[in-house]
């Protein structure tokens, strides 16, 4: 799923060079209008680079770090070369014909993130999905224009791919937490979601992965504005990302504040909801429910 070398994938680099060339222009003094003058850009062009949101010119680079007097030859090749890594294509891309462009940038920080905590009320985390629940939901989100049946199996396929994160000698930890009425509602028909109970079961006996159940008992929870995705990345270079999805677009929040603030939710939450255990002892009593 990664090239070589390139920790993470393309949008992981962009974040890390566009974090290296913010500091670098701060300690020369440069403000990003002159930063943005040198590149034949804008100031709103730098600040996009420096929270790498867009690709980088390797001319653009160059021209940055003889602006902010770079004179170290290792670390100009090392840059540039970073930069050259971040403009190759995500794996994701020979998807971009059936995914938005908003959600192109979540693929790149699910891959490169160290830890993944997720929030959900309406369906199973798109990371424990059977293929035939995925199915039922691609479909759902479609309304009254279904999709062909290629398309359908394709970004079916996209999230398989996406699960391989979970996988190998260094796997991501996920810690999901998934409200009651996700495991009660049979997308699919009962069938389907028995099979996604049971492998919910399953995956949450990984030492990597942590699923939590809000039950209905709980009563209200801290949470109210639905549900979040926090990323957590071992880069010192990466900030820590809030993903809120929309119908039609998505939320990106990085700010410290607005961290600070989901980080305490999601630790009510996991307060609130059931202990791993006893969340394997739920899903066995619902699972029996669909027998």
């Amino acid at each position: 799923m990664t090239e070589q070398g390139t920790p993470g994938g393309p949008t992981a680099l962009r974040i890390m060079l566009g974090a290296h060339l913010r500091r670098m222009r701060e300690q020369a003094g440069i403000s990003r209008a002159d930063a943005g003058y040198a590149i034949r850009g804008s100031e709103s062009k730098i600040s996009r680079l420096e929270l790498g949101r867009v690709g980088f010119k390797v001319r653009d680079v160059e021209d940055l770090l003889s602006l902010y007097k770079l004179a170290d030859a290792d670390e100009r090749a090392r840059l540039i070369n970073l930069a050259k890594q971040a403009n190759n294509p995500g794996w994701w891309q020979r998807y971009d014909d059936i995914t938005p462009n908003w959600f192109h940038s979540y693929l790149g920080l699910e891959m490169a993130a160290e830890l993944i905590r997720t929030y959900e009320i309406q369906f199973v985390p798109g990371l424990l999905q059977t293929p035939d629940y995925a199915r039922a939901v691609t479909r759902l989100g479609r309304g009254e224009r279904p999709l062909p049946t290629a398309e359908i199996e394709r970004l079916v396929a996209l999230r398989k791919t996406r699960q391989q994160i979970l996988e190998g000698s260094s796997p991501t930890r996920l810690w999901a937490i998934v409200d009651e009425a996700v495991l009660r509602r049979p997308i699919g028909g009962r069938a389907v979601l028995r099979a996604q109970l049971e492998h919910l079961a399953e995956m949450s006996r990984l030492p990597n992965v942590t699923l939590q159940i809000l039950p209905f008992a709980s009563g209200g929870y801290a949470s109210t504005g639905g549900a979040f995705t926090l990323l957590r990345f071992a880069d010192a270079d990466l900030p820590d990302v809030v993903y809120i999805e929309h119908l039609t677009s998505a939320v990106y929040l990085d700010k410290r504040e607005d961290l600070d603030e989901y980080v305490i939710t999601m630790d009510s939450l996991s307060i609130a909801a059931s202990t791993p255990r006893r969340t394997q002892e739920l899903l066995t009593e619902i699972t029996k429910t669909f027998t």
